[in-house]
């Protein structure tokens, strides 16, 4: 099955929207390579993201290979689990100042996040795993990468072919199908007014 049919069996929109939003999600279940051509695909999208004024924050570093298993000692045990199986581990930074005269950028982290997004959905469509984490020791990345203080470390993620849940543990096979998400009427405010618990 592709990573779409599977998200179209759990996931209803309920309004019309682009199928590449809501058949996106986050297996963990991986096998198999992707070429270096299908990875620089993923970041080419992340490259024509939105940004403040144009400077373009967001960077990658990427692992593949040996130098895949520096960034596996980052993760949480969990993530570990299923990691081994991706093709590639990245760490998202963001560049705090904007390279203008070094003026704080307020908006580094959201324009990442855009990055960020361009690169899942690139991903998504070509029926990839792109798999956004937050369970690994930031402070750790920060020392064994040598990432300057000019930086935030944003988020890691995995990236890999689709793979049968059977190779993920048995606990978290049982859990290998698309999540839900909360309802517009909790996340949108029509009125202009503050409106969320």
């Amino acid at each position: 099955m592709s990573l779409q049919s599977i998200a179209k069996k759990f996931r209803k929109p309920k309004a019309e929207v682009s199928p590449l939003f809501y058949t996106r999600w986050s297996p963990r279940a991986m096998k198999g390579k992707l070429t270096k051509s299908e990875l620089k695909s993923l970041f080419e999208a992340a490259r024509w993201a939105p940004s403040a004024f144009n400077v373009q924050p967001w960077r990658f570093i990427v692992a593949t290979g040996k130098r895949k298993d520096v960034f596996t000692d980052f993760l949480v045990d969990f993530n570990k689990s299923w990691c081994k199986n991706a093709t590639a581990l990245v760490v998202i930074i963001s560049r705090i100042n904007s390279e203008y005269k070094e003026k704080p950028n307020p908006t580094h982290s959201f324009d990442t996040g855009a990055a960020w997004l361009s690169l899942a959905l690139e991903g998504a469509r070509k029926g990839f795993v792109v798999h956004g984490m937050s369970g690994f020791d930031y402070k750790r990345a920060k020392r064994v990468l040598k990432i300057s203080n000019k930086y935030k470390i944003e988020a890691m993620c995995a990236i890999g072919k689709l793979g049968p849940s059977s190779v993920l543990p048995k606990d978290m096979a049982k859990q290998e199908k698309p999540n839900q998400r909360k309802k517009l009427s909790e996340i949108v405010s029509w009125n202009g007014t503050f409106d969320f618990k």
